[in-house]
């Protein structure tokens, strides 16, 4: 071969290389969120990972709130991670990479499966307290559960039905995710609540992927499926918010029960403007800052009570007229 075409093979291979390098990076980037702080971990009394089930979700930066504010108050830094969008692939990946990071306790949202279990005991083993924190996973040798009483949080929702209306109702669910472990339970917790009551007919389920265009598009797909849809439950923070937008693309002047979950502030304006009947309440700031304290405590011994279940309650239009709402903590 020419030098002049050798020249050019070896350019032409690492203009290829280059391109490839950055495209891994930015792959990469945008696959994973890790958040840095300028000072070093070294500089704090312990370090702890907090692995969200999605980076930018409203609900995850409020139990991250609440995580930095116990972190300031005891001298700890919080390594806050998460997949850009909620895969429970990459939240495994996730907390295997902590684990090798040899933090000194990791806070994580429960994924069920055997890989999230072995994942735990290697954790465990390598002396890493482990918690679960909004979903929990009791087959885990996970050090104690800090959050919502996702069954109970469901009954809750089934029982305001119930008291809230009359006659046949037909419900239609959006949840956000089927294979999430606290959404199954708050479905199961509504059915539990509702079940041997012959007016109430649950008629459809669909996930919303934790978005707020997803759950707008489940609800629009239900009623044009089923118009007879009469009751909507969003299970998870962002579901109320796109239920409303899904029926005022339908049916803008819907005389529907409506059940929301979480307080986000959205939720709590469509709550006041009469389009959502009520919200399950939970403190997600609560959970972020108890489970900081229990990790701390977990640096000195295990827990008598491994379940730490956080405040929930119904709140409706008069709750917040009377401001009876706020965090627990």
């Amino acid at each position: 071969m020419k030098p002049d075409s050798k020249l050019l093979l070896y350019t032409f291979s690492g203009v290829i290389f280059t391109i490839s390098f950055i495209g891994m990076l930015i792959y990469g980037y945008k696959t994973f969120y890790i958040e840095t702080n300028d000072v070093a971990s070294e500089d704090y009394g312990y370090h702890f990972a907090l692995i969200a089930e999605e980076s930018d979700n409203d609900y995850w930066r409020l139990i991250e709130k609440g995580a930095m504010e116990a972190a300031e108050e005891n001298d700890i830094y919080i390594e806050y991670v998460a997949p850009a969008k909620a895969d429970n692939e990459k939240m495994l990946k996730l907390l295997d990479r902590m684990i090798s990071a040899k933090v000194d306790g990791i806070i994580t949202q429960g994924v069920e499966g055997e890989r999230f279990v072995n994942l735990v005991h290697k954790g465990i083993e390598r002396g890493i307290p482990i918690i679960t924190v909004d979903t929990d996973v009791q087959s885990s040798e996970r050090k104690a559960y800090v959050g919502t009483d996702n069954f109970y949080a469901g009954q809750l929702a089934g029982k305001a039905l119930l008291e809230n209306t009359e006659g046949e109702q037909y419900v239609g669910i959006v949840t956000g995710r089927f294979d999430a472990i606290n959404q199954q339970e708050r479905i199961a917790g509504f059915k539990q609540a509702v079940q041997g009551n012959d007016r109430i007919h649950i008629v459809e389920m669909k996930e919303s992927n934790i978005t707020v265009v997803g759950a707008s598009q489940a609800t629009y797909s239900m009623l044009k499926q089923y118009p007879k849809i009469t009751a909507l439950f969003g299970t998870s923070a962002l579901d109320g918010i796109g239920i409303i937008d899904g029926l005022e693309e339908i049916v803008p002047n819907n005389d529907m029960y409506i059940i929301a979950f979480d307080v986000l502030p959205e939720t709590l304006n469509l709550i006041k403007q009469n389009k959502i009947d009520a919200t399950v309440a939970q403190y997600p700031e609560e959970m972020g800052y108890q489970s900081v304290n229990v990790m701390i405590e977990l640096q000195r011994n295990d827990l008598l009570e491994t379940e730490q279940y956080t405040g929930t309650n119904i709140i409706k239009k008069e709750d917040l007229l009377q401001d009876r709402i706020g965090d627990t903590k």
